[in-house]
């Protein structure tokens, strides 16, 4: 049903409603264009009222970046096994992995704490989505195929990974009213910056080898509690991604403006990632 109180709040918010039209003309405001390699995050309250929802948002954004630009998104997998499953009782291990479905990246849902846009995108017509369980990534355009295609095993946030692709494509982040510590192309920079102490976790998925459903232990960073430990360097009850964009902001690095209701960022991924890199090393290093 439509009309509550919540809809009513963001209408005022946002001014009344955000149309494909008002997002097209935010959107080149702040900066995105023509032919652009675009992954974005999305909070979508956070816009005020969309008229259309997630269709809205992803068809604003490809009107903008046009049939030469690209859409990417990071989804996960939402029934991924947590990485503690090997500390399961045996029974409970044996239960799951007789009948645990394995990842496919047409039928498994992204993860819901992304939000409703991930799952959308990787809908939408002519999306292509990463091979990898843990860590998949959807795209829409020109160079979807080349974003997400032969996603690593291991390592899924280092060379080679989707993330490596957008900072090689000059691609760009957007956080469309989603906060900086969304910002999942920092983990990149975790993967690749060469400073003590950086965390890795092993784990465990099902997958699909040539139709056959197969585990497959996988090994990458630990994105869950942390790759380093950002204790010394980052204030208590802050999270590191927020510091280090806040840092970039400060340096002149991305721009800030608004879409709909809702205060967005846009980043280079490349500058970012240099920068993401040598804060780590700078502030992690002996």
């Amino acid at each position: 049903m439509g009309g509550g109180m919540d809809e009513w709040g963001l209408l005022e918010r946002s001014g009344g409603p955000v149309t494909r039209g008002r997002l097209v003309a935010d959107l080149r405001a702040l900066g995105v264009g023509e032919g652009d390699v675009v992954m974005f995050h999305t909070e979508l309250s956070a816009l005020g009222y969309v008229a259309g929802g997630p269709q809205t948002v992803i068809g604003a954004l490809l009107d903008v970046v046009g049939e030469r630009g690209t859409l990417m998104a990071y989804c996960g997998w939402n029934d991924a096994l947590p990485y503690d499953f090997a500390t399961w009782p045996a029974e409970w291990q044996e239960a799951v992995r007789a009948e645990h479905p394995a990842y496919d990246p047409a039928l498994s849902e992204a993860d819901h704490a992304n939000g409703r846009l991930p799952e959308a995108l990787r809908h939408w017509p002519g999306a292509v989505r990463s091979g990898h369980p843990d860590v998949s990534f959807a795209a829409v355009g020109a160079r979807a195929e080349e974003l997400v295609a032969d996603h690593p095993w291991d390592h899924p946030h280092g060379p080679g990974s989707p993330l490596a692709r957008l900072v090689e494509a000059g691609g760009r982040v957007l956080l469309l009213g989603a906060p900086l510590d969304t910002l999942t192309i920092l983990h990149h920079a975790e993967a690749v910056a060469d400073a003590p102490g950086k965390r890795f976790v092993t784990y465990e998925q099902p997958v699909l080898v040539d139709g056959r459903r197969v585990w497959r232990r996988f090994r990458d960073i630990d994105t869950e509690d942390e790759a380093y430990d950002y204790g010394s360097v980052v204030p208590e009850g802050s999270w590191p991604f927020t510091v280090i964009a806040r840092d970039a902001l400060a340096a002149g690095i991305g721009t800030r403006g608004r879409v709909g209701a809702a205060e967005c960022h846009l980043f280079g991924a490349a500058e970012l990632v240099r920068f993401g890199v040598g804060w780590i090393e700078r502030e992690l290093g002996p």
